[in-house]
């Protein structure tokens, strides 16, 4: 068992710290170019940052329920890459299509699964996403 600060704790203290303070003292201390660019990377740092987190934090069920729904909706086994590579080959050929039972479903929810990863403020995801998920 590892101590405190989790991984999760530590990479939202760095993501606090570049977003809230050293952005910010990077603007103010060289207010021409070099330091406007360098605030906006500490921005970009602070957003990956995030992103990894929420990665980290969600990817694993996220996969495995899209992995489920692809097994369910081929109708074969595989991993998730060769799975996905499969549908979008089934889609691309029209044997699958807007009709098929569950596909519009499956793409719906691996789109909200990636949207709370990348872009958890986007306002459609905020407005059809579950709400443990937000």
């Amino acid at each position: 068992m590892h101590d405190l600060p989790t991984p999760d704790e530590l990479l939202a203290a760095v993501s606090r710290f570049l977003r809230d303070e050293a952005g910010p003292a990077l603007a103010r201390a060289a207010p021409l170019a070099d330091g406007t660019a360098l605030a906006y990377h500490s921005r970009v740092a602070a957003n990956m940052l995030d992103i990894v987190r929420r990665q980290v934090a969600l990817a694993p069920a996220a996969d495995a329920a899209e992995l489920r729904r692809l097994q369910a909706l081929l109708g074969e086994g595989g991993d998730l890459a060769t799975l996905n590579r499969r549908l979008a080959e089934r889609i691309a050929d029209a044997t699958l299509g807007p009709e098929t039972p569950g596909l519009a479903e499956h793409l719906w929810h691996t789109t909200l699964d990636k949207l709370a990863v990348d872009q958890p403020g986007y306002s459609t995801y905020l407005r059809f996403a579950p709400a443990e998920t937000r």
